[in-house]
């Protein structure tokens, strides 16, 4: 490794954004973020019930072709219906391509018919960052016990499409299914796709 790649990771880590390296069957971490209405969540909060992280971009391609195909609500309303708590989360600076107030966010909830349990607004992207969230979407599942099980893409086709939706093996919605039914989850890890978070 060179000095110049040292001193860099040396002053990411100074700079307490050092890359995260969150991992498929460790204890996911621990995350303290405020919804729309000003309420704290944390990760303790969701303990022992399956909890899924979304990070969403309104103006992302890639979210519209979710959003607007009812892709993403669908998967939402499946969750909560079996007892899964979904946070969406807005990790986008001020001044940058998504990011809205409290009152942006819960207008686009009700106008795209979304049902995630809370949406946070991570303007810092703390969250994000100690998710390492490279995405919108990028998708996170964390099992009773706290530990990740899946992250990666919403679904297996990198496109905007929203004709691809139909073609694409889903990825979160299958891992849900199977980690659910008490089974091992067959694609734990996928790339995800989408547009930069925008940090």
């Amino acid at each position: 490794m060179s000095h110049r790649m040292i001193s860099f990771l040396l002053m990411l880590a100074v700079a307490g954004t050092a890359p995260a390296t969150v991992k498929v069957g460790e204890a996911a971490p621990e995350f303290t973020g405020t919804d729309t209405e000003g309420r704290q969540h944390t990760l303790g909060d969701y303990r022992g019930k399956f909890l899924v992280l979304e990070w969403t971009n309104h103006d992302c391609p890639y979210v519209r072709k979710h959003y607007g195909a009812g892709n993403m609500q669908a998967q939402q309303q499946e969750a909560a219906a079996q007892g899964v708590a979904w946070l969406s989360i807005i990790s986008s600076a001020p001044g940058k391509q998504g990011h809205v107030s409290p009152a942006q966010a819960d207008q686009l909830t009700t106008q795209r018919n979304a049902a995630p349990s809370a949406v946070l607004l991570d303007d810092g992207g703390e969250i994000g960052r100690l998710y390492g969230a490279k995405t919108t979407p990028h998708m996170y599942i964390i099992d009773p016990e706290g530990d990740l099980v899946y992250m990666g893409g919403i679904d297996s086709i990198a496109s905007a499409s929203p004709d691809d939706i139909g073609k694409a093996t889903q990825y979160v919605r299958v891992a849900l299914d199977e980690a659910l039914a008490g089974k091992a989850i067959g694609t734990p890890v996928s790339r995800p796709y989408g547009c930069s978070v925008k940090y």
